[in-house]
């Protein structure tokens, strides 16, 4: 491993620029943007120190942290890549928006500093973790590639990377590929590793008065049958679709998300700009424009509610993403082979799917798995739905008995879900049994628990409510057999309410897997 000084290392990077610069024959303008638009400055390139960009501009001497921004420009400092100890591919959103900060969370948890600037390769940066908080020797070096899970997922069969970044779960020709080369099972919790969800944000501008949208106005918006926003109770202004010119592996999400299988074909008056980031800056700019941006990319707009196709209105806050009832959300995945991870790679995705990571992980705008509590309450829509008459006295004092329990209780953000008919956890339910047992068992003594089960629609009435009694009680007993007597203070119970409370529309398979669920309730003692 290579023992270079501090001070050598950027000095060899300094000049690493400079001779870019002079190769290049072009000014020493560089441009520094971020991946969620807040930063975006131009000026002339100074120097590179102390992991940052340092920059003269109308305002003087700015330095900008390397961590937060891509650098563009041929005066733009290359880092010398040497041999990586590991390299990571896969999504641009999660390269460029949140792997900077989770490796400088990494090298923190090893009380390391993290060196991170461009090698010159657009869309590329390199890590260098240096013990001792900055003044030891070389831990380890990464470099990540930005492009698309699909580019990741082939660097992951040829060898080119060791770990691939994801904003979709892989697809079952690729893990059949990499199973074929030896990788092993690709969808094992071992090597798919979920670090994060993230929402899909419907966006206006913040002088728009529309709350919320529902599926058939969106769909007419975006293929252009909408095109003024009085047409669904906004003010008389044009509409202006924005859109993003981005690769499939996201735009997929939108629509597959929210239109099903409605072939969409998207107004050719839509307004293409070149990254996701700008998105929200045209929108902010534009009365009349409409947008959709990952819930890190919001900045400022406002966020519009949507309404599915049953009726039942989605928000998209924080809360709602971690219980995966918001229709426009998807999970954020780190992949490995089975076969070929290095011990260094191996320790960096234990890190990253890690609670320690959480926090790195909202600091970069997208939403992790730590544990959130919300209050219940009779004005929350779904204690409306729960007032009104079932379909016979038994549904009406089932609803009643559920409202009776939910208004005692608050609810937490881990909720559990399952294949249909079974009760198994599936593979978010591990990660987020985890998190769960370490908030609990900092509660208090005589904090009750409850363990409440829901399903679909699919199959009899009283069917359902039997197998929500018995998803709730499994869950419950391999939540206590897991934190084996960590939770002995706490009180826990179980309960099943069947089909009657849905947090998805039945009519399509997410809205079933969103309503096949457990959720849990908490109170504190007296």
């Amino acid at each position: 491993m290579k023992t270079l000084g501090k001070a050598k290392r950027l000095g060899a990077l300094t000049l690493a620029g400079l001779l870019a610069m002079a190769g290049s024959g072009q000014a020493q303008e560089i441009r520094l943007t971020s991946s969620d638009g807040t930063v975006n400055m131009t000026g002339d390139f100074v120097a590179f120190e102390d992991n940052s960009y340092v920059i003269a501009t109308a305002l003087g001497e700015l330095r900008v942290s390397a961590a937060r921004v891509s650098c563009e420009g041929a005066a733009c400092p290359a880092l010398s890549q040497g041999d990586a100890d590991f390299k990571i591919s896969g999504s641009d959103e999660i390269a460029t928006g949140m792997m900077p900060l989770l490796l400088e969370g990494y090298a923190g948890s090893k009380d390391a500093a993290a060196e991170i600037g461009n090698t010159g390769q657009n869309g590329q940066l390199v890590a260098k973790l240096i013990g001792d908080q900055g003044f030891g020797d070389d831990l380890a070096t990464v470099e990540v590639t930005g492009s698309s899970a699909t580019q990741g997922f082939q660097n992951l069969l040829s060898g080119d990377s060791e770990i691939v970044m994801a904003t979709r779960r892989i697809q079952p020709e690729e893990a059949r590929a990499l199973s074929a080369d030896g990788a092993g099972n690709m969808v094992d919790p071992q090597q798919e590793h979920i670090i994060a969800v993230d929402s899909l944000v419907v966006i206006t501008h913040p002088d728009n008065p529309i709350p919320a949208l529902d599926v058939r106005q969106l769909f007419g918006i975006y293929s252009g049958a909408v095109s003024n926003w009085s047409q669904v109770g906004g003010p008389d202004l044009p509409v202006q679709v924005v859109i993003a010119n981005i690769s499939a592996d996201r735009s997929d999400s939108f629509e597959g998300s929210f239109f099903g299988s409605a072939d969409i074909q998207v107004t050719p008056n839509a307004e293409v700009v070149e990254s996701s980031n700008q998105v929200p800056q045209f929108v902010n700019n534009n009365p009349g424009a409409i947008g959709v941006v990952s819930y890190a990319f919001q900045r400022g707009a406002n966020a519009v509610k949507v309404i599915n196709q049953c009726g039942l209105v989605e928000e998209p806050d924080a809360f709602s993403a971690k219980t995966e009832e918001y229709s426009l959300q998807r999970r954020l995945f780190l992949y490995t082979r089975g076969d070929t991870l290095s011990a260094p790679g191996q320790d960096f995705v234990n890190y990253a799917a890690s609670a320690e990571a959480d926090g790195v992980i909202r600091k970069a705008g997208f939403i992790g798995f730590n544990v959130d509590r919300r209050e219940q309450n009779i004005e929350d829509p779904r204690s409306q739905v729960l007032l009104q008459p079932g379909i016979d006295n038994f549904e009406t004092n089932l609803k009643r008995e559920m409202l009776s329990q939910m208004l005692e209780h608050d609810r937490l953000s881990t909720t559990f879900r399952f294949r249909t008919g079974s009760a198994q956890l599936d593979e978010r339910g591990i990660v987020d049994r985890d998190r769960l047992v370490d908030y609990l068992s900092q509660q208090p003594a005589g904090t009750e628990v409850v363990l409440v089960g829901f399903t679909d629609e699919v199959g009899r009435f009283e069917s359902n409510l039997d197998l929500s009694k018995r998803r709730s009680a499994e869950v419950t007993n391999q939540l206590l057999a897991f934190a084996d007597n960590r939770l002995s203070n706490i009180r826990f119970s179980s309960a099943g309410f069947g089909e009657i409370a849905p947090s998805g529309c039945n009519a399509t398979e997410n809205g079933r897997r969103i309503n096949r669920r457990v959720e849990v309730w908490i109170k504190s003692p007296a």
